[in-house]
């Protein structure tokens, strides 16, 4: 039994000498990441004077690469997200079907976490369709916005992040939207 407590309180020792070495110890963010997100998007879509506020789901796949810089952290990635979210009146639909984007991202590390500021180029594709004439139709456009992620496991982080698109003139039509996404996203990094 004198032994068993011996041992016990070495190894109590050895384990609090080592965590005290990782304390203040932040996980290195350095490389590819991939995964996938869901949320929450609220859409504005205006033609002609007439508008519709639709709200509904998105969610779509995100990859990118990070790179660590001690205590800042910059990346780049790409986002693809799907939707069905529309307004059917009067004999016009418009739905917002797809938004992709290229972006950048730094921010700071706060423990295992990472807060950041992120922008860059958009494409949405919507459908419109009036008195049976349907169109589907691509526009190029910006956002803006800031995430938090943290570092679950030595491999896998969680986060989420706010976004807000602004899209102008779908085809030369008329057709414009803004959009808010707030979404929550997991990563595996390799």
């Amino acid at each position: 039994m004198k032994y068993l407590f011996s041992a016990v309180v070495a190894s109590a020792l050895m384990t609090g000498a080592a965590f005290a070495d990782n304390v203040g110890a932040t996980p290195n963010w350095t490389g590819f990441y991939a995964g996938g997100q869901l949320g929450y998007a609220n859409v504005e879509l205006s033609v002609g004077g007439v508008s519709s506020d639709e709200s509904g789901v998105i969610g779509g796949l995100v990859a990118g690469y990070d790179y660590d810089l001690g205590a800042f952290v910059v990346g780049a990635g790409f986002d693809y997200d799907w939707s069905d979210i529309g307004d059917s009146s009067a004999g016009v639909s418009l739905d917002l079907d797809s938004i992709w984007r290229a972006k950048l991202r730094g921010g700071y590390k706060i423990g295992n976490g990472l807060l950041y500021a992120t922008a860059g180029y958009a494409e949405a594709t919507v459908s419109a369709s009036v008195a049976g004439l349907s169109v589907d139709a691509d526009d190029d456009g910006y956002f803006a916005g800031a995430g938090y992620d943290h570092m679950v496991a030595p491999n896998m982080s969680l986060g989420g992040e706010l976004l807000y698109h602004e899209f102008d003139n779908f085809l030369s039509s008329g057709v414009d939207a803004d959009t808010f996404t707030a979404q929550i996203r997991a990563t595996y990094r390799f």
